[in-house]
């Protein structure tokens, strides 16, 4: 169940960005030119073409792009979704496998019984 519901908020969370994103980049509903924290952050670094780049059309093409990406992830997510969650829980139960068969081992407990080898070093006095 928790395997699926990682996956449900993984589709979420892919679809919320790609939406901000996409949004932001594509119709510009922001004007990116006029952003207080971008006027700070150019009187700060005293780049003062910043303001210029971000305004730019590559840079509103790159968010935009990102923000079809995250769409184009969330998609696929969807449509794999039952593959994604099998692998999950596969991974899991690995895991869970190797744990057990560790504290099952009796190398391990012989091996953790044993001091450092570091330990029969003589150290320097200094």
């Amino acid at each position: 169940m928790s395997s699926r519901l990682s996956v449900i908020f993984y589709i979420i969370l892919c679809f919320e960005i790609g939406i901000v994103l996409t949004v932001q980049g594509w119709m510009g509903l922001s004007d990116w030119g006029n952003n207080y924290f971008l006027l700070l952050a150019a009187r700060k670094i005293r780049f003062y073409g910043l303001q210029s780049f971000m305004a730019s059309g590559w840079v509103r093409g790159a968010v935009s792009g990102l923000g079809t990406l995250n769409l184009g992830m969330a998609f696929w997510e969807i449509f794999h979704f039952r593959q994604t969650v099998r692998m999950m829980e596969a991974a899991s139960n690995v895991q869970v496998a190797r744990e057990d068969a560790r504290k099952t081992s009796p190398a391990h407990a012989t091996q953790s019984d044993k001091a450092d080898p570091l330990s029969d070093y003589r150290r320097p006095n200094v």
